[in-house]
């Protein structure tokens, strides 16, 4: 058989690989591409900011996929299924067997009045969908000499201390205490598997999050909870589904379950780990590798209610060091704990999709998973996929938190949530290190 694969990007790369590695060698698999440039989309986001440099989201596309795959350079230029061939512009003529279309999108601002000058973005638009547009991003950013800090007040005798400080007062109707009574009654009243909410000071709201998987009967009580509760709450869906990430750093394996470990701590004098709860009630005895030796037991699980787990490892002698795996060949240094605060940026490591970095967007978020609610958790625009579960979130050598769940994946980005570790910490009585 003959896998044609339309496409060398991030979609087409990882289809390659994957169909490489379940079919054997009689199987011929080719990719074709108009180049041999590869970009690492989803760096093109962290580029603007230092996370990366241009020279390390470009690789030769044959150097990003597997052994055994073939690679055609050339535009296609038509495609005949009758016959199961692709011609190129050349005129070259592929045959298949099955065809794979991972041709990708491309921005359209010409959709957007108002994006474009001419044939360029107009002035102060940007995007990071392109190299040159991430780069374009990075060197505005250089540029940007400083912004308005702005407090939220709901009383008018407040706003003279606020300017004296410097800052900008910004009238709002609802007190934080109004929010977290909102909050509160969404608990009591509201709580339907695959929602979630935490209060959004910027908007002033309690932000209600509804996923697909919520029925149009769930969704007509959550709008009716919203309702009573006015204009503090804002309700909004979206098309994944809430899920803890089961399936930071290294990989640690319970059966056939696979997760993250979080942070290497000691309880009174013995070296365990932190993780997921949802991981460790799924399992009780871990390994490193799959099917590999036993390395540590399940010693606590908490979840639903929280989520974080310990991990007692077998070998008291053996090198359990407090740092994070980078995926770089290098690691992060943890010294302490600490609380997340709302626009902290912060970085996540876990066994499936590496480093990745991002904000912090909310705190004592509640996430109602099919499992169950947790409550107190940190929510972050950063991506995570399955077998993250428990990987640690950090700011520098502060420990922060451990990876509970969320929505979307790497590739199209999503919420993660994430248990505060200060709060599993003083619960298992144990310290960093």
């Amino acid at each position: 058989m003959h896998v044609l694969i339309l496409g060398a990007g991030t979609a087409g790369t990882m289809a390659a690989a994957g169909l490489r590695h379940h079919l054997d060698e009689g199987h011929r698999i080719t990719v074709v591409d108009v180049d041999d440039r590869h970009v690492y989309q989803p760096g093109q986001l962290l580029l603007p900011f230092g996370t990366y440099r241009e020279s390390q989201l470009v690789r030769s596309r044959r150097s990003v996929l597997p052994r055994g795959v073939d690679v055609v350079t050339g535009e296609v230029e038509s495609v005949d299924t009758a016959a199961a061939t692709v011609r190129l512009v050349d005129g070259t003529r592929l045959s298949y067997d099955q065809l794979v279309i991972a041709t990708g999108t491309r921005p359209r601002p010409d959709q957007t009045p108002g994006m474009l000058d001419g044939d360029h973005l107009a002035r102060g638009v940007h995007e990071f969908y392109t190299l040159e547009g991430s780069i374009a991003l990075r060197e505005a950013l250089a540029r940007f000499q400083g912004g308005r800090l702005v407090v939220d007040i709901t009383d008018t005798e407040t706003a003279a201390a606020v300017r004296a400080a410097g800052a900008l007062p910004r009238t709002v109707p609802y007190s934080l205490d109004d929010l977290r009574a909102a909050t509160a009654d969404l608990t009591a009243h509201a709580r339907i598997p695959g929602t979630a909410w935490s209060v959004d000071p910027r908007t002033d709201r309690v932000v209600v999050t509804a996923d697909r998987t919520v029925t149009a009967s769930g969704l007509a009580r959550l709008r009716a909870v919203a309702g009573r509760l006015g204009g503090r709450v804002a309700v909004r869906r979206i098309a994944s589904a809430f899920r803890p990430y089961a399936a930071g750093g290294d990989a640690v394996y319970g059966g056939m379950f696979r997760c993250s470990v979080g942070f290497n701590v000691t309880v009174h004098g013995a070296p365990a780990f932190l993780t997921a709860g949802h991981c460790g009630t799924s399992a009780t005895s871990w390994t490193d590798a799959l099917g590999g030796e036993e390395i540590g037991r399940t010693a606590d699980a908490r979840f639903p209610g929280s989520d974080f787990a310990l991990v007692t490892y077998d070998d008291p002698h053996g090198d359990h060091p407090s740092t994070v795996d980078l995926f770089n060949g290098g690691t992060q240094a943890i010294t302490h704990a600490a609380e997340a605060t709302v626009g902290e940026r912060v970085t996540r490591s876990g066994s499936t999709s590496g480093i990745h970095r991002g904000t912090v967007t909310g705190v004592n978020v509640t996430v109602n998973y099919p499992e169950g609610t947790v409550g107190g958790l940190i929510e972050t625009d950063v991506c995570s996929e399955a077998g993250d579960s428990g990987g640690a979130l950090f700011d520098g050598t502060a420990a922060i938190g451990l990876t509970s769940g969320g929505n979307g994946d790497c590739l199209t980005g999503g919420q993660t949530y994430f248990q505060p570790v200060t709060a599993a910490l003083r619960a298992e009585g144990a310290v960093l290190g």
